[in-house]
Order: C-alpha cells, then sequence, then structure tokens
C-alpha cells in the first residue's frame, strides 16, 4: 500500500501518546477524548501507514518494530508544527505612528495600550503626517498611525480602517511679541490678515494643510507658503524663527521656544483624529491600541464636541462612522 501524501497531525499525535503510554485509556485521558476516538485514531493511522503500530493484549501494549522505527520521525514532524504554531505566536512588535513627538493623545493612548498588553511590544515611530502614514500602512511597513482620516484620498481609504479617538482643539502658536500672544484666547476673527503656517508644501501633512485651508476659507487668514521640508524637533525650531508666521497647532501641542501657544475659539475649530491600519490587519497588540483608545475616549469626553465647535461635513460624517461600541 503506497505511503498517504499527508498525514494528519492528530493522528500522529495520538499514536506518539499511545507510544509513550503504552496504555489506551492514560493516553486517551491525556488527550482528552474518549478511548474509543483515540482507538479509531491510531488503527486510522495504520491504515493509511500501511503497517502496524502497536500489538494489542488484554493485559499490555507494546510497540510493534514499525511503530519503533517510525515514533522518532512523528515525534520531529509533531515537534515542527509545535514550532511553527509556537513562531506565528510570537508576534513581531506592532508599529504605531505618533506623527510627532509633541502630541499627547497618540502618546496616552499608546502608553496605555502597553500597560494592557505588557506581552506585546509596541514600537512608537515619529514619521509626521497620516498621508505618509497611510502609504507606509498600505505597504506594510507601519502597522497603525493617527490623524485625519476625511484627509485622505478615497482610494486610499478603501485599503484602510479607523476608529475615531477625538475632537483635538486647534490652536495658534505666535510669537511672544505678537500682537495676539497676550490674549488667554484668541477668536479667529483675530487671525484676519494674519498669514498662517499650516505645513503647507509638506506632502507627508497634506491632510493637516487641507483642513488648515478649510479652516481659513473666507475668514481674511492666509495660508503660509511653503517652507523649507524642516526634519526634526530643532529644524523646524530654526526655520519657523526665521518665518515668525504663527503656527496652527492644536492645544496641548508644546509652544516653541520664544512662543505662546493659544486657544483657538469663536467657533472652536477641532481636529478630528482617528486611530488608522490596514484592512485586514491581525495583531493581537492592535486589539489592545484600540481598546485603549475607546477606554480613554469615552473616560475623557474626547469624542463629545463642544456646543461652540466647527469642523468640515465630511469629517463629521467619518467620525461618526465608526462608534467606540464596535471596539
Amino acid at each position: 500500500m503506497p505511503a498517504p501524501a499527508h498525514v494528519e497531525p492528530r493522528l500522529l499525535r495520538a499514536f506518539v501518546t499511545v507510544a509513550e503510554e503504552l496504555h489506551f485509556t492514560r493516553a486517551a485521558a491525556r488527550l482528552h477524548i474518549a478511548q474509543q476516538a483515540l482507538s479509531r485514531d491510531v488503527r486510522r493511522l495504520e491504515r493509511e501507514l500501511g503497517c502496524e503500530l502497536f500489538v494489542r493484549s488484554t493485559r499490555r501494549v507494546t510497540l510493534t518494530a514499525d511503530g519503533e522505527r517510525l515514533l522518532p520521525y512523528a515525534r520531529a514532524v509533531l515537534q515542527s508544527q509545535d514550532d511553527l504554531l509556537a513562531a506565528a505566536g510570537q508576534s513581531r512588535p506592532l508599529l504605531v505612528d505618533l506623527n510627532s513627538p509633541g502630541l499627547g493623545t497618540h502618546r496616552e493612548v499608546l502608553h496605555r495600550a502597553r500597560e494592557r498588553a505588557p506581552g506585546h511590544e509596541l514600537m512608537a515611530r515619529y514619521e509626521s503626517g497620516l498621508t505618509w502614514a497611510a502609504g507606509e500602512l498600505l505597504a506594510g511597513r507601519l502597522d497603525a498611525s493617527f490623524g485625519r482620516f476625511a484627509g485622505l484620498a478615497p482610494a486610499v481609504r478603501a485599503g484602510l480602517d479607523q476608529q475615531p479617538v477625538r475632537y483635538e482643539p486647534m490652536a495658534v502658536v505666535l510669537p511672544e511679541e505678537h500682537a495676539l500672544a497676550g490674549l488667554p484666547e484668541v477668536p479667529l476673527a483675530a487671525l484676519a490678515g494674519e498669514t498662517v503656517y499650516a505645513g503647507a508644501g509638506n506632502t507627508r501633512t497634506e491632510e493637516w494643510t487641507d483642513l488648515a485651508r478649510r479652516l481659513f476659507d473666507g475668514r481674511g487668514i492666509a495660508l503660509a507658503p511653503p517652507a523649507p521640508l524642516a526634519v526634526g524637533e530643532e529644524e523646524f525650531q530654526r526655520v519657523m524663527a526665521r518665518t515668525r508666521n504663527p503656527i496652527l497647532a492644536v492645544v496641548g501641542f508644546p509652544p516653541l521656544p520664544g512662543t505662546v501657544s493659544r486657544p483657538l475659539v469663536e467657533p472652536v475649530p477641532l481636529s478630528p483624529v482617528s486611530l488608522v491600519w490596514r484592512k485586514g490587519m491581525i495583531h493581537p497588540a492592535l486589539t489592545e491600541l484600540r481598546r485603549s483608545a475607546a477606554e480613554i475616549a469615552a473616560a475623557r469626553g474626547w469624542l463629545r464636541r463642544p456646543a461652540d465647535s466647527w469642523i468640515p461635513a465630511a469629517d463629521a460624517d467619518v467620525m461618526g462612522a465608526h462608534p467606540m461600541s464596535r471596539c
């Protein structure tokens, strides 16, 4: 009888367990199956291999010569299967882009996820901008990021999934000597005639520049022209110090040296933040990241919009598309 092309690991495990116990009742108890089912599996394996593996009597069970010969091979096959499953279970690090070290919302969610999943490695990246991160997510070089999902092209969004995390109030970073720096809050109307930097020309942050353009439209606020792409906090500070333009930011973003950060009001403009990942991605740490985002958002009221607030209609639609109860 020719050898089978495939042998089920379950049958091999039945054979090895009986060979180690030399007792069907004990082997069945060890495998948590009925003795009749175990005997049936061993008989099936013997038929498929075309040889007898055990000599059975009313008083004892012993291995045949074929059983002795095949036992080390069966053990090797089962060990290889166990090694494969173990390797799959040892998940690689989850790569999470936080955009910038200064963004507290993203960092807080990541820290909570690390506390929830100490057995998994969640590695932070600081690559800046969901537009750029989205391409990396689709290519499998990043696993998760944060940002304005509605600011991505529809074709890009089609390959991604998202979970709303927060409506972040926006702010303006002003030079200390600016006429508006003495105000505790800056009404949007007070920025009329100003030229405000919002990342124009930076292809990594196009979703942010688009949000600024929508906010400034009809309010007499000019979008600052592209500045040299500054990589790293020190370079960004140097370039901004030279232009001295106000900078559109979010509340909580640390001001640069020689500047002050002031909340924007009348209305309160909101920056919608979603957790974004590749559709179909499976990673246990992603589950904890999502749960952490939902927990903090609920506890802090991050998804409650102020009565006097502004957000583009497209963003409002996206942020309402995936309620936290899905998590």
